[in-house]
């Protein structure tokens, strides 16, 4: 027996050290509902976690971002919606211009009221519309495209980014050259002659007691309707004509009830148009016998760049619509009566990107383009001139047709955002349900091993308590 080392309570005591240190890691366990705690714990597991935990919350914020993309979207269409309803009214507005024969002018100017009116409806809702304080129809959320001398620049989603050009070779030109120059220096002076006189089919009176002043002021108002200007140079005195549009629809077509009147006016090179019985300016067709009057001329183009070879190009006026296959199209409005090349440099930027992943580059880009009265080629629409309605009931046509394409791309958009969200909320339960595999501690088999640590850590106290008793004994050898 020995009273120097006691062997046996170090022993015990050695055990029941390791014992407690089970028993606190144990509770640790129970107490927090992780099985890995502290880095100690499982090296490899802590680490894994870490990884998986910051998966998690990623897919959350990447699910909660394609929520907010959702509600920019649904923003967008119901604006979009009440743009369609807008110009759904503003063509039955047309249909009712259209009808000459129980319109009056009148009548039709509050008609046009009604649709300027409309107009700037379209653009408020273009430029108001927005999405914590991001403006959404303005076309700030578009793809950015450069280019000189032209506007209303308008790319379709599967255009790729890159440089596109074409070259004007003639620009779009109107209908003209036609004046009147005799007395309208004095405009004090009266006609002298009465009759009436036609522009582009819309019929002024002018009376022979009308000064020239006042003749001019018919005129003008008269040409405005008959889609066309009439303009006096106040040096020279001449009014010229020229029609508003330009290409081959653009016409100037002026007629006289009698040469007289052309005469006093100082309009020439009259053909008299037997059928109707008036003098109107142009050329007699010697093969068909019909009257030539002043036309314009359409665009003419080559060159094309950046297109393949099947691509179109087609032209209205000094708008011009590129179409290539795979539904790619680029259209603008070129600068009025300029010729020369084109070079579009269409970009990545501008687009709504929305990250809907947990790791970087995981992202979707959203067009939004421009809704407004010019991109949709409406702002000029006046129902008040001669063929005015019937053009503006094509122009909404269109309107509501490019109006549409647009929402059903925010349609698309939306689906798919849909689905992302639902992807996004399965991956993020599965992966919960991951790392709960990997750091949740199995409360009942935990609860089973704290009991048997707690029975052996009261064995051991009751064992060292008999070890630290041993030395005692050696007192009875020294009685």
């Amino acid at each position: 027996m020995k009273i120097n080392y006691n062997v046996s309570a170090s022993i015990a005591n050695k055990h029941l050290l390791g014992i407690e240190g089970n028993l606190k890691t144990s509770m640790e366990r129970l107490s927090s509902g992780l099985k890995i705690n502290s880095s100690k714990d499982n090296p490899a597991g802590m680490a894994i976690s870490n990884k998986m935990r910051a998966q998690i919350k990623g897919l959350d914020q990447a699910s909660a971002n394609a929520s907010d993309g959702i509600s920019v979207i649904e923003i967008s269409d119901g604006a979009l919606n009440e743009v369609t309803n807008i110009l759904q009214r503003m063509r039955e507005l047309s249909v009712q211009a259209a009808s000459s024969a129980t319109m009056s002018q009148p009548d039709k100017e509050a008609i046009q009221d009604e649709i300027d009116s409309l107009k700037e409806e379209i653009d408020r809702i273009s430029r108001d519309t927005e999405y914590n304080t991001k403006t959404l129809l303005d076309g700030s959320l578009d793809t950015r495209i450069y280019a000189d001398h032209a506007t209303r620049i308008q790319a379709s989603g599967q255009l790729e980014a890159g440089i596109y050009g074409i070259t004007i070779t003639a620009a779009a030109t109107q209908a003209g050259g036609i004046t009147a120059a005799t007395d309208f220096n004095d405009m004090t002076t009266q006609v002298g002659v009465s009759g009436s006189m036609s522009i582009n089919g819309y019929d002024v009176n002018i009376e022979e007691t009308d000064t020239y002043a006042e003749a001019y002021e018919k005129i003008r108002d008269a040409a405005a309707i008959g889609e066309a200007t009439a303009v006096r140079d106040d040096t020279t005195g001449e009014v010229s004509f020229t029609a508003t549009a330009y290409g081959k629809g653009s016409v100037l077509e002026i007629a006289f009830s009698d040469q007289a009147l052309a005469a006093a006016l100082g309009v020439g090179g009259l053909v008299h148009d037997t059928e109707n019985d008036r003098w109107v300016v142009g050329t007699q067709n010697a093969t068909t016998g019909l009257i030539d009057v002043p036309t314009g001329t359409d665009m003419e183009y080559n060159n094309l760049q950046g297109f393949t070879g099947s691509a179109t190009v087609s032209t209205e006026g000094n708008r011009v619509t590129i179409s290539d296959i795979g539904g790619a199209s680029l259209s603008f409005l070129a600068e009025s009566a300029y010729a020369g090349d084109f070079e579009f440099e269409v970009t990545e930027m501008g687009t709504m990107t929305l990250h809907i992943g947990a790791n970087k580059d995981q992202n979707m880009e959203v067009r939004i383009p421009e809704v407004s009265t010019e991109t949709l080629y409406i702002d000029k629409t006046n129902v008040t001139t001669v063929t005015g309605a019937d053009r503006a009931i094509a122009s909404f046509d269109r309107a509501i047709a490019q109006v549409s394409d647009v929402r059903s791309s925010l349609g698309a958009y939306q689906n798919r955002l849909e689905y992302t969200t639902k992807s996004l909320d399965a991956f993020e339960e599965n992966m919960t349900g991951a790392i709960s595999r990997l750091t949740d501690v199995d409360m009942a088999e935990e609860m089973t091993n704290y009991t048997h640590q707690n029975v052996l850590n009261q064995a051991a106290i009751s064992v060292l308590t008999q070890a630290n008793d041993l030395p005692q004994q050696v007192l009875q050898i020294l009685q």
